[in-house]
């Protein structure tokens, strides 16, 4: 359903990547990167994207600025459906969507100075030129605390921490609605983490930006975020409020992946869910719920029937362990599981 409050809409979007041989050029097959992802981003809300490393929420980062195309499916910005747009029109959007990239080594030229890869945005979107060009420059990087003299700086004098403070503050440069953070934090130190993370949420405070946050660590999401999506296999199992999602999970696969995060105190003890067997691949995808191969719970309705979404203490989950009303399925003892304590 549309929602015309979003500053950025995912409606059924999906991207599959053909398979083809070396040498014959023939199609082996295709890989279900994403798959029919329907997401809503609301102005200055940070939504995160979780789940194990192939679950498509990169792809999805990418599909959200057009990096990577779309094989169906719409991209609304402001309820502008972007994937209609040609080059020169898309151009003026450009500027609203901005992305910071998870190693902020590769991400800048390392040939140009600082000031250079943070003036190339104000040059192209805003036609910046001269003295207001140099001082928009120095405000950037005034406001992700660094100091003026980093703008004669080349990439590789700078350590990842500055770096992806700069990087954020050239994705901010054009004053975008939105930005895609992939795995900001991923590179970095902890104690550099939590820098970041204040800078982030001091910044959308001030800029009121909105932050589609990929990321594997739950802790770091707890963090930031107002909703989380939980991806598995280029699907949505779980969304909701964040406080919902970690401390009250539905989804099989949700409740999983919390048990694996590190609990701060050395004497408590968590519930370690252990899922047997590997996930299937993108390009073997099962039927019915794709999670099954792997659930505790399992059902002969889950090898046969895709789930379809139910809403759940104010989180939608897909899974047949809930039925219309959002009440547990009667035949599953929840507390039986195949799970291990450590």
């Amino acid at each position: 359903m549309s929602e015309p409050s979003a500053v950025l809409e995912f409606r059924d979007i999906s991207k599959r990547f053909f398979l083809r041989s070396p040498l014959l050029r023939r199609r082996l097959g295709q890989v279900r990167a994403v798959d029919g992802v329907s997401l809503a981003l609301k102005p200055s809300e940070t939504l995160a994207l979780v789940g194990e490393s192939g679950s498509g929420k990169t792809t999805l980062g990418r599909l959200a600025v057009r990096l990577t195309e779309p094989t169906g499916g719409s991209l609304l910005l402001d309820g502008i459906d972007v994937t209609r747009l040609g080059p020169r029109d898309m151009r003026r959007h450009r500027r609203r969507i901005q992305m910071v990239f998870q190693d902020p080594y590769s991400s800048f030229d390392p040939q140009a100075t600082i000031g250079t890869s943070l003036a190339e945005p104000l040059r192209v979107h805003t036609g910046l030129r001269g003295d207001a060009l140099q001082r928009r420059t120095a405000e950037l990087i005034d406001m992700v605390h660094l100091s003026r003299d980093y703008v004669s700086r080349v990439p590789s004098e700078l350590s990842g921490g500055q770096l992806q403070r700069l990087a954020l503050a050239r994705a901010l440069a054009v004053e975008p609605d939105v930005i895609v953070a992939d795995e900001p934090l991923s590179s970095l130190d902890v104690s550099t983490q939590a820098q970041i993370l204040s800078l982030l949420t001091q910044l959308q405070g001030r800029l009121r930006t909105a932050y589609l946050f990929i990321s594997h660590d739950l802790s770091v999401v707890d963090r930031i975020s107002d909703r989380v999506a939980v991806m598995y296999l280029g699907r949505v199992v779980e969304l909701g409020p964040t406080a919902e999602v970690i401390g009250a999970p539905k989804h099989p696969y949700t409740k999983a992946l919390l048990s694996a995060v590190p609990v701060p105190d050395p004497k408590a003890r968590r519930e370690r869910i252990v899922l047997e067997g590997d996930p299937p691949t993108q390009g073997t995808i099962p039927t019915g719920c794709r999670f099954h191969t792997r659930c505790p719970f399992v059902m002969d309705v889950c090898r046969h029937v895709d789930p379809g979404e139910v809403e759940v203490a104010g989180s939608s989950v897909f899974c047949h362990l809930y039925n219309g009303q959002g009440e547990k399925h009667p035949a599953v003892p929840l507390a039986a599981s195949k799970a291990s304590s450590r």
